[in-house]
């Protein structure tokens, strides 16, 4: 379902970067562990489309998602893919509501209200649908983060350092909503971290 082979990054002035191969199946959920330096994010980016290899290729499904045009992997992969970011970034004068109707629309899909309800019912926020997300709890902000990766049913889940400033209880928190919801969804579920406490949670793991 996932597949990246042969990846390298440089940066301008900077090192050169050369990733392991990884190779994900359908709903399969794997954790990525590296320590702070190790080009994680770099690895994420490339992963998700938000930045083109020097060499190498990144393969969802069928695709070779890097020799796609910008408005063509735009597309793919607001419809094919949930990007977490390990700061969660909203349009503070829309409403949670909104910011999720909102990602389906940049995706090209047509505003499902009943898909933004179920999320917010499966992550125990649904009273929070009419709220702007300033005016939530950081535990909260990640739970909309997350039903924003998942409101066009993604095939990839992308998660980048998502528990790396929670502590042990918020952590495990998480980790299990992400896993929850990717099962739910039949998606292929990846973390990025650099966050030891993970380990014991997931049977397949890469290391940089």
């Amino acid at each position: 379902m996932l597949r990246a082979e042969r990846l390298v990054f440089t940066y301008p002035s900077g090192p050169k970067l050369e990733f392991p191969d990884i190779r994900c199946q359908q709903a399969e959920q794997v954790l990525l562990l590296g320590q702070s330096g190790s080009g994680k994010t770099t690895l994420l980016q490339l992963l998700g489309g938000l930045r083109k290899p020097d060499a190498g290729q990144v393969v969802i499904g069928d695709t070779v998602i890097n020799r796609l045009s910008t408005g063509t992997l735009d597309r793919f992969r607001g419809r094919q893919l949930g990007i977490i970011f390990q700061t969660p970034h909203f349009v503070r004068a829309l409403s949670v509501e909104d910011n999720l109707l909102l990602a389906q629309r940049l995706a090209g899909q047509s505003s499902d209200r009943g898909r933004v309800a179920e999320l917010l019912q499966r992550l125990d926020i649904p009273q929070k649908a009419s709220v702007r997300p300033d005016q939530l709890s950081v535990g909260e902000q990640q739970r909309v983060a997350i039903a924003r990766a998942l409101v066009n049913r993604p095939l990839l889940i992308l998660a980048d350092e998502p528990t790396s400033a929670l502590d042990d209880k918020n952590a495990a928190q998480v980790v299990a909503l992400l896993s929850e919801q990717a099962t739910a969804d039949g998606a292929t579920l990846l973390i990025v971290t650099h966050d030891q406490r993970l380990k014991d949670k997931f049977s397949k793991q890469i290391h940089l």
